[in-house]
């Protein structure tokens, strides 16, 4: 095996008249001459200049669009214009052919549709390239954050019996022959039988399991894959997608605030530092699209500008019911221009505002805190009712420029009588999650956790429209395929 450079490595190299040897796949090739080679490093193509004179003209039929190649030459200092260097080409040998006829990703513009029908080819454009670079320096960059503040990675069950948020929209977990499902004397499924011996689905959510874990490591996070079997056909929903869910015992909101705003600015920071190429690249191909858009609905940032507004602004740390006050009185509300009218106290928030608030009142991001309790979960902690009756919880929602919420916590109900007395309300049965509940009954104390959705946070510092684009391989109602 003869040793590759990779291509990132040469464009930055400062040495030339050096002999070389790169490995990729044609993006390209002119004139019988010039190359344009990619390996999946950068964006960025190195040109290999072939002598087609003195090449066999079997070889350079082979060198196709999508052919895998191996070229050994001389790194030289480019006289072409949008390159430094460029390899004169010594030797190359072909190491996979690419029928032209066949190879759907030719060298022009394909739509993101056409993309994600050849989901195992889209990684060989330059806008999936940086999109799965950036995934990789983000994935990487929130370990890093974790680990350097002595937090403990707790890989949390991908198979459970509870569904953490009570919604029941979770994928059930089998091994039944599904034409002969055992069935009891009063004819329901008789899960007795089944692998576990008891009904199981895919996780929704590592946040239960994690608090067991904070409870005597005191500072843990979780980062898997979860599952929810939610018909939803949008842009922000996948089937399958990955959950970050730090959970700290002895914080509290606060705290909890504290760690996820730190987190966010980390790891778009690490991001901005170590793919600035990539960033730029996205940057440049939003603003076009954005060309295509209406004045109105046009971003007043580009995506770089995006990225540093969340990282120069302290986040804006308001209260549900001071959001309600200000949606309440907006101009869209009075003018009828939200498409959910805001009517008054206990309003579910919708994009549409979350928005509103960071984008065009605050003009940063916004944490809300203290929403009210029936439209929260059972297990955040509860508020004393407020002066008026009404009900809060110490929940928090982090959200950020043309996404909305991308972040959602809360500091957790540690009081047992009032744990139990939520689960009652909510009809959530005390008896399968006595393991949760002896969490409070030995040496329970505050503790706060938040989760983050992966693809959210990518599709931000990416700047693409649809969260089906920044997973490899998306899962939604009617695809699973690759």
């Amino acid at each position: 095996m003869s040793q590759r450079t990779k291509i990132k490595a040469l464009l930055q190299s400062q040495q030339t008249d050096i002999d070389v040897t790169v490995k990729g796949w044609v993006r390209a090739f002119r004139s019988n001459r010039f190359i344009a080679l990619n390996d999946g490093s950068t964006n960025n193509n190195i040109q290999i200049v072939v002598d087609f004179e003195n090449t066999d003209p079997a070889l350079l039929k082979r060198i196709t669009v999508g052919a895998a190649i191996s070229v050994s030459g001389k790194l030289i200092a480019s006289l072409g214009k949008g390159q430094t260097v460029e390899v004169i080409a010594a030797n190359i040998d072909i190491l996979g052919d690419s029928d032209p006829e066949k190879y759907p990703i030719q060298p022009k513009k394909h739509s993101l549709e056409f993309l994600r029908e050849n989901a195992h080819l889209r990684f060989r454009t330059s806008t999936f390239g940086s999109i799965f670079r950036l995934r990789n320096s983000l994935a990487f960059a929130v370990h890093q954050f974790f680990q350097e503040r002595g937090f403990v990675y707790l890989h949390t069950p991908v198979i459970t019996q509870s569904d953490a948020e009570g919604a029941g929209e979770a994928f059930h977990v089998t091994n039944f022959d599904l034409n002969n499902i055992p069935k009891t004397d009063t004819g329901e499924v008789d899960y007795k039988q089944d692998f576990f011996g008891t009904s199981t689905n895919l996780t929704v959510s590592g946040q239960l399991e994690g608090e067991l874990g904070a409870m005597a490591l005191s500072d843990i996070y979780t980062f898997g894959p979860t599952f929810r079997a939610e018909n939803s056909n949008t842009t922000r929903h996948l089937a399958e997608f990955w959950m970050i869910e730090p959970e700290v015992a002895f914080n509290d909101l606060d705290d909890n605030m504290d760690l996820a705003e730190d987190m966010l600015k980390y790891v778009i920071k690490y991001a901005l530092d170590k793919n600035p190429d990539d960033i730029e690249f996205l940057t440049q191909r939003l603003q076009e699209e954005e060309k295509q858009k209406p004045q109105n609905e046009r971003s007043e940032m580009s995506l770089l500008e995006k990225l540093q507004f969340c990282l120069d602004n302290d986040f804006e740390r308001l209260t549900y019911t001071e959001a309600i006050d200000i949606l309440k009185e907006s101009t869209p509300n009075k003018k009828k221009k939200f498409q959910y009218p805001i009517e008054g106290w206990g309003t579910d928030l919708q994009s549409e505002h979350e928005r509103y608030l960071v984008e065009k009142h605050f003009k940063k991001p916004v944490i809300l805190t203290d929403y009210p309790k029936a439209i929260k979960a059972f297990y955040m902690r509860q508020n004393e009712p407020d002066a008026q009756g009404r009900e809060t919880v110490r929940a928090m929602d982090i959200l950020f420029p043309g996404i909305g919420e991308i972040v959602g916590g809360s500091q957790r109900e540690e009081r047992l009588d009032k744990l139990e007395q939520r689960m009652d309300e909510m009809g959530i049965p005390k008896d399968e999650l006595w393991w949760y509940l002896d969490t409070r009954r030995f040496g329970a104390c505050e503790h706060a956790g938040f989760g983050l959705g992966f693809e959210r946070l990518v599709l931000f510092v990416t700047g693409m429209g649809n969260i089906r684009d920044v997973i490899p391989f998306p899962r939604f109602p009617k695809n699973a395929e690759f």
